[in-house]
């Protein structure tokens, strides 16, 4: 249950990139680029405080014990760098680009855990199913060629961990800036 949470949660960041699609769709005028960006460095200023003060003791919250995972206890949370990641896609990318780095992360990331976790032994079709959601993810905004690119970075960070100074980077954080930066290197290339 504990997985199926954290994944819950992890979803639920669509609602931005989504909001902000509606809105252009809508052409409602509510939601900005430029307002969903100080969005994303609001939200990513409220994970480093909350991060700060959870890693100080300051604050011991039930909800992180139950959406932080061991390895997380004493190092940043994966929700952070999520927080992150996202802001970074935002800022980096104009949307045709950034909305489908962040989906890549909200919908791809939590479907490869929730298989991941369910029983799906084999790390290969995991990691298939991760290209197949994040390669339909991009087609709708970009060109087939930066879609498969970018499903391709996205999904090999979500299944190979770096690790720097000892530290595992969180595909949380490689997935939309990864998957983005792929997207926009085959865009310019074309």
């Amino acid at each position: 249950m504990g997985e199926l949470r954290r994944r819950g949660v992890h979803a639920s960041g669509s609602v931005l990139p989504l909001a902000y699609l509606l809105d252009a769709h809508l052409a409602a005028g509510i939601l900005s680029w430029e307002r969903l960006q100080l969005l994303l460095v609001a939200g990513t200023l409220v994970a480093a405080v909350l991060e700060a003060l959870r890693l100080t003791g300051r604050v011991e919250w039930r909800i992180f014990d139950a959406l932080t995972r061991p390895y997380e206890r004493d190092n940043v949370a994966g929700y952070a760098l999520y927080a992150v990641g996202m802001t970074v896609a935002g800022w980096a990318f104009p949307p045709e680009i950034g909305v489908p780095a962040m989906l890549m992360l909200t919908v791809g990331d939590p479907i490869s855990g929730l298989l991941s976790s369910g029983g799906l032994s084999k790390k290969r079709s995991v990691l298939v199913v991760m290209f197949a959601v994040c390669g339909l993810i991009a087609l709708p905004f970009v060109r087939p060629a930066a879609a498969l690119a970018g499903a391709l970075v996205a999904t090999l960070a979500d299944g190979v961990k770096p690790v720097v100074a000892g530290y595992v980077v969180d595909d949380n954080l490689t997935i939309p800036v990864g998957g983005g930066a792929a997207m926009a290197v085959v865009l310019a290339a074309l």
